[in-house]
């Protein structure tokens, strides 16, 4: 996020912060266009390269929340303010972890790159903080002919892993090996040993459950401290550790992954299969062992395959082309011997869509793709009104997905439709512009649509469907469910895709109704008429009633226990021109505490999964940045923003245990068994979109230090 305003309270929406300073600097009289100077232009490169590109990129071309900052999308945001907004604007909110750290002058430096990138030249004077010239006449000075900056070398093939920094250690960085390695069987996916964690949420079904139980409700205050293990710094830390046989294989951020002794938290192996990851948003995710191999779909939307006894590079896969903007988060599952992985970075006009892949995992080859926008001529096609290939964007699948062996159904979220707002996007909310905003239900083996759900016809504020899918049997009846940003659980039949029953979990008022026999629901008629450039009000915001932070379902109790968010926003629409490769997400938002919430942002609750009804709840003022991992001890385990991981009931929601962790606790908990004996870990983090800067505007008391990505592992204490 960086061209987007932001605000603490209700009262405080009316102007962004700075703006009364932009009017008057506006008002003043300036007989010529300010200018800056070559030096000053190269200087707010660098600084740009190193405070900005991670997000922006370093071809200013933008990636998800992160706005173009070149071009003629920046130039219709920005371009009738002054050069004293802008800076004033940049010193108060960005970067969004610091604002104003790069200082007052590096903040102007930037601003003459800025201006440069988009076509302005360089003169004799460099440029002052207060200019009261607009951003447009100085780009106009130049002249209708002139001919644009030119574009900085590699440009053209820029990534969102191209963040400087500096030269890293490549490929296998510690050698070793896992003694007695047994290779990972399907069978031992679809039934995995208590003792292992085998894949993301720790079953096919996405559970986010631990059978094992020598842990329980009564015992659980004698956790402590085994092992902790540093993590890389420097990217986004969301992840989780994967365990077979007592050995623990951990993916760090800048697509390191290494093999542990779980048991003493020695480091047998280590891999660094590059490039260095974009620190400002998404982690890697997920990762999937399989027959001999680690999978882990790399930051830059490559599938990369490992020995698993010696993290020796097997073979790699690309799925995506970063020159596009593609990335990956979404991590990996692995079924029937393929690996399959998502796609993140579609908002840019392109013509190509964005898919979900699958690659062999025996050969590294690509098996099947299927893309999630409906392309003309193709069923749902008319969905996007009468919009070409070119210009339809978005649908990430930014989560990995879950799998139903017996049914043989992959089950998938997509996210939104790009630009965020219909209106920037050239359609109206009648567009449904599928697959978008839906639960996708895919047969693995050829990547064809067995059936759809869609969410979010035409979603229209950023607020995504795309995270996990947890399978629940009850009785007789097989069950998908599903939570997105606007905080409704929704209830679905995983054979047909049948609404079965939602919950609004958090305050909303993105929803008039929701239809209770379809489950189609209906915007608000101010959010149907949305128009560029006005404001709406909604509540969640973008920050999500839920995220990525997944759900647990827990068997003996039958529930799920969701990590839920209290926050509302406003958010504004912004042209944007139909031009290849133009696009992105185009809209401002300021966001505000959830009415009722007491400015409890943070919410922990459970479900009952046969009638939806609220079994318990627990409110915060830090936000969840962690799933929640339950055990069959009764156990609901989840971490904060304010460095607490703590011990749920998980029948009552009472806290029964905590710790205060090195930095923000982030990702999603694991249990395993070593020695004999059950474990519990965690991981700490920074780094990440919505989920942390949104705490960052309306709970800013709370502090964490800026690195101590790690990995925690606790265990019962010994009784003497």
């Amino acid at each position: 996020m960086f061209l987007s305003a932001t605000t603490r309270s209700i009262a405080a929406l009316i102007v962004p912060a700075g703006f009364t300073i932009g009017l008057l600097a506006a008002q003043q009289p300036a007989t010529r266009p300010s200018s800056f100077t070559s030096a000053q232009a190269e200087a707010g490169r660098a600084a740009y390269d190193a405070n900005c590109s991670a997000c922006h990129l370093r071809d200013l071309k933008g990636s998800n929340e992160a706005a173009q900052l070149a071009g003629p999308n920046f130039l219709n945001q920005w371009g009738d303010k002054t050069i004293a907004e802008l800076h004033t604007y940049l010193m108060a909110s960005m970067p969004p972890t610091s604002p104003g750290a790069p200082g007052s002058q590096t903040m102007i430096d930037i601003v003459a790159y800025l201006l440069q990138a988009n076509g302005a030249s360089a003169g004799s004077q460099p440029l002052a903080r207060d200019a009261a010239s607009t951003l447009r006449a100085v780009v106009a000075a130049a002249g209708q002919s002139q001919t644009p900056a030119p574009q900085r070398p590699g440009a053209a093939a820029a990534t969102p892993a191209q963040a400087p920094a500096p030269a890293a250690r490549r490929g296998l960085t510690v050698s070793g090996q896992v003694k007695n390695f047994v290779p990972v069987t399907d069978q031992m996916l679809r039934t995995p040993d208590p003792g292992d964690w085998l894949m993301f949420r720790g079953n096919y079904k996405g559970w986010s459950y631990s059978p094992l139980k020598e842990i329980t409700t009564q015992n659980v205050s004698d956790l402590e401290l085994a092992w902790v293990w540093a993590m890389a710094e420097g990217g986004a830390n969301q992840s989780h550790p994967l365990v077979h046989n007592g050995i623990l294989f951990l993916l760090n951020p800048n697509n390191i992954v290494q093999a542990i002794d779980a048991l003493t938290g020695n480091l047998i192996w280590e891999q660094r299969a590059g490039p260095e990851q974009r620190a400002g948003y998404g982690g890697l995710r997920s990762f999937s062992i399989s027959q001999d191999k680690i999978l882990f779909a790399a930051s830059d939307a490559r599938m990369v395959a490992l020995d698993a006894r010696t993290g020796r590079l097997l073979w790699e896969t690309r799925v995506g082309d970063p020159a596009q903007g593609h990335f990956a988060t979404s991590g990996s599952i692995a079924i029937n011997g393929k690996v399959l992985q998502g796609l993140s970075g579609c908002a840019r006009f392109n013509g190509q869509g964005c898919w979900i892949s699958a690659v062999d995992i025996a050969t590294g080859k690509l098996a099947w793709k299927f893309n999630v926008i409906a392309q003309e001529g193709t069923p749902g096609g008319d969905t996007w009104g009468t919009l070409p290939n070119m210009f339809r964007a978005g649908g990430e699948t930014w989560i990995a997905g879950s799998y139903d062996p017996e049914l043989n159904l992959t089950y998938w979220g997509t996210a939104q439709a790009k630009p965020w707002v219909p209106a920037s996007r050239g359609l109206t909310v009648r567009d449904k512009v599928l697959y978008t905003g839906s639960t996708l239900a895919l047969n693995p083996d050829t990547g064809k649509l067995v059936w759809y759900f869609q969410h979010a016809p035409a979603e229209s504020l950023d607020l995504d469907e795309v995270f996990e899918r947890v399978l629940v049997d009850i009785g007789d009846q097989k069950v998908v469910f599903s939570a997105g940003k606007a905080g409704i659980l929704w209830k679905l039949d995983r054979r047909t895709g049948q609404y079965l029953a939602h919950k609004e979990t958090v305050f909303q008022n993105v929803w008039e109704r929701v239809d209770p026999k379809t489950g189609t629901p209906e915007y608000r008629s101010d959010i149907m008429e949305m128009r560029i450039g006005a404001w709406i009000a909604s509540c969640p915001s973008t920050e999500g009633g839920k995220n990525w932070q997944a759900m647990s379902y827990n068997p003996e109790a039958g529930v799920v226990v969701l990590p839920l968010s209290q926050s509302c926003m406003e958010i504004s629409a912004r042209k944007v021109e139909f031009k290849e490769g133009s696009g992105g997400t185009a809209a401002d938002r300021r966001f505000f505490e959830m009415p009722g919430s007491d400015g409890n942002v943070g919410k922990l609750a459970a479900y009952d999964v046969r009638t939806l009804q609220e079994v318990w709840s627990h409110e915060q003022r830090a936000s969840y940045l962690t799933g929640v991992l339950s055990t069959a001890g009764g156990v609901a385990f989840v971490g904060d923003l304010d460095r607490s991981f703590r011990a749920h009931d998980v029948r009552t929601g009472k806290v029964l245990w905590q710790a205060r962790l090195g930095t923000s606790v982030q990702g999603f908990p694991i249990s395993f068994s070593a020695g004999g004996h059950q474990y519990i870990a965690v991981t700490t983090g920074l780094g990440g979109g919505s989920p942390r800067n949104v705490p960052e505007t309306i709970s800013p008391e709370i502090e964490y230090p800026s690195t101590g990505q790690a990995l925690y592992v606790f265990r019962l204490r010994d009784k003497k």
